[in-house]
């Protein structure tokens, strides 16, 4: 079996296994049962995700993301952020970068202080119910606000959301979001992990755009967003029509350590 040079990335608790497949290809899009394996918390290296960073014309890089059940996925909102940060470890790109992802492409900058800000995609279409938003961020999300979030049992709610009639089928990503006065608290359940994660970057998007619809906000905002892994910034611009435009997730990315499989 071939060996695999990796990097392990977290950005507020989401954590990924990193590989550059640029040269030489380690892993392909068929390769379901390796990536799941080397996921595994108790039997592989242990991860959220996994992320190949490979070439593609007119790009610095491409992202492919793959859940922890070994499936290629949607867009990974913390996940371009490490990878964004791993392409500069690696020495490909200076501060800034274009890259590709499965929603279409996304610049990065990677900050002094190891703050890495992602533009995301423009998200239009959000459907709005009673105390509920449905929205795609790059990969689907279930808002669903809350009194305490931490009184919320996130594995039980959220799967019984993401099983029922209407997502059974694609799934759907689920967070539970609590109000504060200087913020928002969330949680997710994420689908292909079929857990709650200590973060979620598309669900954060998600969260703070939910939020910032429910207070029919006109003007461009930043909201600071708390999850149990860290914390995080959400910039947007609303486009009028109830969408936005000019959407940003910005926080850490952390190297942890670097190993062989």
């Amino acid at each position: 079996m071939q060996m695999i040079p990796f990097t392990k990335y977290q950005g507020t608790g989401n954590d990924f296994i990193l590989i550059d497949n640029r040269r030489t290809v380690y892993l392909t899009r068929s390769d379901t049962e390796r990536i799941e394996q080397m996921c595994d918390r108790r039997f592989g290296i242990g991860a959220d995700g996994l992320i190949l960073l490979q070439d593609v014309p007119g790009h610095d890089f491409e992202m492919v993301y793959f859940n922890a059940d070994g499936r290629e996925s949607t867009m990974c909102g913390n996940g371009g952020r490490c990878i964004a940060a791993f392409a500069k470890q690696l020495g490909i790109i200076g501060n800034t970068c274009l890259f590709l992802a499965i929603d279409g492409p996304h610049s990065a900058l990677v900050r002094q202080d190891g703050i890495v800000e992602l533009k995301m995609s423009d998200v239009s279409g959000a459907e709005v119910g009673e105390g509920r938003f449905i929205l795609n961020t790059g990969s689907p999300h279930c808002v669903v606000f809350v009194e305490e979030v931490g009184k919320v049992n996130v594995v039980e709610s959220g799967r019984a959301i993401r099983y029922g009639d209407r997502f059974r089928q694609k799934g759907i990503n689920v967070n539970f979001v609590e109000q504060a006065p200087n913020g928002i608290s969330v949680a997710t359940y994420e689908r292909g992990v079929e857990d709650e994660t200590l973060s979620c970057g598309t669900g954060v998007t998600a969260a703070a755009l939910s939020w910032a619809l429910f207070h029919e906000k006109k003007e461009p905002g930043e909201l600071p967003v708390r999850t149990k892994g860290g914390n995080l910034t959400v910039r947007y611009r609303p486009d009028g029509l109830g969408g936005f435009t000019d959407v940003w997730l910005c926080g850490p990315a952390v190297r942890v350590f670097e190993g062989v499989v």
